[in-house]
């Protein structure tokens, strides 16, 4: 099962969310910023390493919020581990998606999200989960 960390950056009431390129699997989705865990490598480090790489910053760590294991019609399947980043340093900057937005937690299920996200951002968008 693929390992895959994402982080849940907040800032005030709204939340960072991004968009998917047209040349990306799941095309013009929406998600959390963040990617694969690599061997040998703690999921904290991936999640700061990707942040970096996706946005320029560098993202204080937080306490895991969730974890999602989420199975695909092909077969394939993911176990995301969801962290709250509410420090960072540097200015977030759009290197690999299509768009990037702060977006009020109670408007998150607006956008059309990954399958595997739907419902940690209904969680989150109900104030089941919290973000603070």
């Amino acid at each position: 099962m693929k390992q895959v960390v994402a982080g849940l950056i907040v800032l005030g009431d709204k939340v960072l969310v991004c968009q998917r390129t047209k040349h990306q699997p799941s095309p013009l989705k929406w998600e959390f910023p963040g990617g694969k865990v690599e061997p040998n490598e703690q999921p904290t480090e991936a999640l700061h390493r990707e942040l970096e790489e996706e946005l320029g910053i560098l993202a204080e760590i937080g306490p895991k919020v969730a974890t999602i294991r989420h199975g695909y019609g092909n077969g394939a399947a993911v176990e995301l581990h969801f962290y709250l980043v509410e420090r960072f340093s540097g200015e977030i900057e759009n290197r690999i998606f299509r768009d990037v937005r702060w977006v009020g937690r109670t408007d998150l299920p607006a956008y059309d999200f990954l399958e595997a996200d739907i419902a940690l951002v209904r969680d989150i968008a109900s104030g089941k989960i919290t973000l603070a």
